[in-house]
């Protein structure tokens, strides 16, 4: 069960979420004022890429960073557009590129195509800025691809690996988050992992940090290495610090 001090633990390493497909410049301005909270703050606001200037406007001064989606949801295989589209992000301020994977490509053994791709977008997000790729785990399905992606989006230079769009019927899970994390320990490398979809409570949060003191040793889930990427999971996660009952890993009051 969550308590106040891991649910402030799972606050500041959220990702907090608007990819609603009728977001509005309100909806974006509400999202910054909720990453800003001092019980925080969250460590980024993860946007469409036509809200990064909003964003980045609503949150200047602010340590909260911008994170946007590319190559997202389908994770196509186009390199150059999805090139154009991250210069496009990182020139309107973004600071982390959240790539699809072309997970396809991953299904069907051209391992080359999809490491291609993150090495593309690799080389263009630089000077301290994030590439988290998108493994897309729930259309992957099979322990051995996630595997594969894992492995394969570290060595294309993978800042964070995560685990979800949120555009699928099954998003993150404590399996796949485990294979992900086995994987970022036997590469040796600074890699963080980013559960993402699906979390809606304090002690789902909880779960997934959990996970990654056991695998990764306590202390080593920080907004540098670990995001939650949800949009609910924010009130319940204000409720548990305020000592108010929030939503149950079952979804009810």
């Amino acid at each position: 069960m969550a308590d106040v001090e891991t649910a402030q633990r799972a606050l500041r390493c959220l990702d907090l979420t608007d990819l609603t497909d009728n977001c509005t410049d309100h909806a974006i301005d509400v999202l910054c004022q909720k990453a800003r909270d001092p019980r925080g703050p969250v460590a980024a606001v993860c946007v469409w890429p036509q809200f990064v200037t909003r964003a980045r406007d609503v949150l200047r001064g602010s340590p909260v960073r911008i994170a946007t989606v590319v190559n997202f949801p389908a994770g196509g295989e186009d390199v150059e557009r999805v090139m154009e589209d991250t210069k496009e992000a990182l020139s309107d301020g973004a600071n982390e590129i959240d790539l699809v994977l072309p997970y396809e490509a991953v299904r069907r053994g051209d391992l080359a195509t999809a490491s291609d791709m993150v090495s593309a977008i690799r080389d263009i997000v630089d000077q301290g800025r994030l590439l988290k790729v998108i493994l897309e785990t729930g259309k992957l399905v099979d322990p051995a691809l996630i595997e594969t992606a894992s492995h394969l989006s570290i060595e294309a230079g993978a800042d964070f690996i995560k685990t979800s769009t949120g555009k699928t019927p099954v998003s993150a899970t404590p399996e796949a988050a485990e294979i992900m994390l086995n994987v970022i320990k036997a590469s040796g490398r600074p890699v963080g992992l980013k559960p993402s979809g699906g979390i809606r409570t304090s002690d789902d949060a909880a779960l997934y940090l959990a996970l990654a003191d056991r695998i990764m040793g306590a202390g080593w889930a920080t907004p540098k290495t670990f995001r939650i990427g949800a949009s609910s999971v924010y009130d319940a996660l204000i409720a548990t610090i305020e000592g108010r009952k929030g939503p149950t890993s079952a979804g009810t009051y």
